[in-house]
């Protein structure tokens, strides 16, 4: 084992620049681009040569037509022939905010554009504890279970994985189509689907294989639409899908997948907050009344990281449908009743997510001592459900992919969350785990950055043993610690809102595409603990002749003394932020990382 010094050093985060495309950021300013624009562009989309304009100019004119979905054409018939034949039609779907967001496209576009009565949808949702993900035997054996029961189910956001319960499916007579964006397994497309929709496909022309699941089920639908009028069945003046595109925004930031270099994820994020920004909803009303007048207009860590945790949460702990009732909510009343249920929800998970994060980097020190490439924990007591939020403070913490273990509800079978870091392709590990063990990994399945697994309990060590080498492998001798990467230092006259708007005109932000974070020393005015645990400081920092107010939230253990005082000078990794209050705005500094510096 290694010296606890050592240690130490190793697992110390390190401010270091982002790497930064000298290509690409003098082409950004050629094209116009300011030179902080071009800085945060360059460090983001190393590589990228394509038109810069779909990027910083997001648009719906830049998403392909749907009918470059393989089998999106015979998704789309099928669904068209069971709303003209009168057929009940189940909707399964995950149960986090993606499956969620796809659900609500689905149900409404089917009931409130083509007509389809209400007694002939059947929202299927998995409870994540009870039932697992996609389509999972609990969902196969309570489909079969209805009365009447449905001939055709659409699936959304699950389904590429599930050939056996699809087979189980057709038997009984019951055509599935999938719609999806996870991973194929290697064996391809589920044989035993009428249809298979899914832009990772090696036979799919669709241009952009990084959309939600929401946005496959947003394509589908849109495409099924173009066949009902084609049929005759709807007038050309049908409503098209836009203002769906609301949920599709929602579902898209809070599944994390790229907003970096896919102009289909940027059109409709943009798109859809314009919409959400009507407050035309309910639950987009909800939302703002509890979040507080000066929480408008929403922007995409809106939801990230206020809306998505709540859905989620729901999901999470508990049974998916009261998330499902407050997007579908028709009143502010009801809209405001289910969303006191998601924020209970989110509570306890946040006191459950504490208690898990703090058994976690305990059981992850003797991994990280030996230096391995990857934590993997089983928390005996801990709630599956929060497995991969703790899996995301391991990676935080300690700059390498973690995996978080569970017991299963069924027996003698454990269930795991990962997150990775930019370096690894964590499917493409599992992938390899299960080439190495298949018998330890019998089910698993994700993408780039999140995964989940199942894992037979007696197999653990060599599930763990096999993973390990798979990421050692992929990343070779790539040092891991904990990185926060910044676009360098700003001037004191660049600490504005002027300067935040600027920033925020490259927007949105999110995955692959990360929020500007920025470097500097600052001299401590003032700092005073706040929280009802005294966790976050608010701090005063000066930079020339200025002060300006900051937080950092997280900045103590319960308990804790800063390491600093006032008339220190502190190294700090921070953000710009808008503070409102009462109508006036001030510039805020949000503080993610600071060090002294002696």
């Amino acid at each position: 084992m290694r010296d606890p010094v050592d240690l130490s050093e190793r697992l110390r985060p390190r401010i270091l620049p982002r790497p930064r495309d000298a290509a690409l950021y003098a082409r950004a300013q050629r094209e116009g681009l300011s030179e902080l624009q071009a800085r945060v562009l360059a460090g983001r989309l190393a590589g990228y040569s394509g038109d810069l304009d779909p990027l910083v100019s997001p648009s719906l004119r830049h998403l392909a037509h749907p009918e470059k979905l393989a089998d999106g054409r015979r998704a789309a018939e099928r669904i068209a022939q069971a709303v003209v034949d009168g057929e009940h039609i189940g909707i399964l779907t995950d149960y986090d905010v993606d499956g969620i967001t796809s659900h609500v496209v689905i149900r409404r576009t089917l009931h409130e554009l083509f007509g389809v009565p209400e007694a002939r949808l059947h929202s299927l949702i998995g409870h994540r504890i009870f039932d697992g993900y996609g389509i999972s035997l609990p969902l196969v054996e309570r489909t079969l279970a209805l009365s009447p029961r449905p001939s055709l189910v659409i699936t959304a956001d699950c389904g590429s994985s599930d050939e056996p319960r699809i087979a189980r499916l057709k038997a009984a007579g019951i055509e599935v189509v999938v719609s999806d964006h996870h991973a194929l397994p290697v064996e391809g497309p589920p044989a035993s689907a009428h249809a298979v929709v899914n832009p990772t496909r090696d036979d799919c022309d669709y241009p952009d294989p990084t959309i939600a699941g929401c946005m496959v089920a947003w394509l589908v639908m849109s495409l099924t639409r173009g066949v009902l009028v084609e049929w005759g069945v709807l007038a050309r003046e049908t409503p098209k899908l836009s203002p769906w595109l609301s949920y599709v925004a929602l579902g898209t930031v809070a599944d994390c997948v790229s907003l970096g270099g896919s102009p289909a994820n940027r059109a409709v994020v943009t798109h859809g907050l314009a919409l959400i920004n009507r407050m035309e909803a309910a639950c987009w009303r909800a939302m703002a009344q509890r979040l507080g007048a000066d929480s408008v207009p929403f922007d995409a860590e809106t939801l990230g990281f206020q809306m998505g945790p709540r859905i989620n949460a729901r999901s999470r702990l508990d049974d998916p449908y009261a998330a499902l009732h407050y997007m579908l909510a028709t009143d502010d009343a009801t809209a405001a009743r289910h969303l006191e249920t998601l924020d209970q929800d989110n509570q306890s998970r946040k006191a459950i997510e504490a208690d898990m994060a703090e058994e976690a980097k305990a059981l992850a020190m003797p991994t990280l001592a030996a230096d391995a490439p990857a934590i993997v924990v089983f928390l005996e007591s801990g709630h599956p459900g929060v497995q991969g939020i703790v899996a995301s403070r391991l990676v935080q913490a300690y700059g390498r992919p973690a995996l978080v273990l569970t017991p299963a509800a069924a027996p003698g079978m454990l269930t795991g969350s990962g997150r990775s870091v930019e370096a690894l392709h964590l499917r493409d590990a599992l992938q390899r785990t299960f080439e190495l063990a298949p018998e330890a990994l019998p089910r698993f399945g994700g993408h780039r950055g999140a995964a989940g697994v199942g894992v037979p309990a007696e197999r653990l060590d060599a599930f763990k043993a096999a993973f390990l080498e798979a990421v050692a492998e992929q990343l070779g001798d790539a040092e891991l610690y904990p990185r926060i990467l910044t676009d360098g230092d700003l001037t004191p006259e660049q600490l504005s809102l002027a300067t935040l708007e600027e920033l925020q005109a490259l927007g949105p932000y999110g995955r692959e595409f990360d929020s500007p974070l920025f470097q500097g020393e600052f001299i401590v005015e003032r700092l005073r603990p706040v929280g009802a645990d005294g966790t976050h400081l608010m701090l005063e920092l000066s930079l020339g002749a200025v002060v300006h107010r900051a937080i950092w939230f997280r900045a103590l253990a319960p308990g804790e003394v800063p390491a600093f005082g006032v008339g220190d000078r502190l190294r700090c990794a921070y953000k710009l932020n808008r503070n409102r209050w009462r109508g006036r705005e001030n510039l805020q500094l949000m503080v993610e990382h600071a060090e002294r510096v002696s």
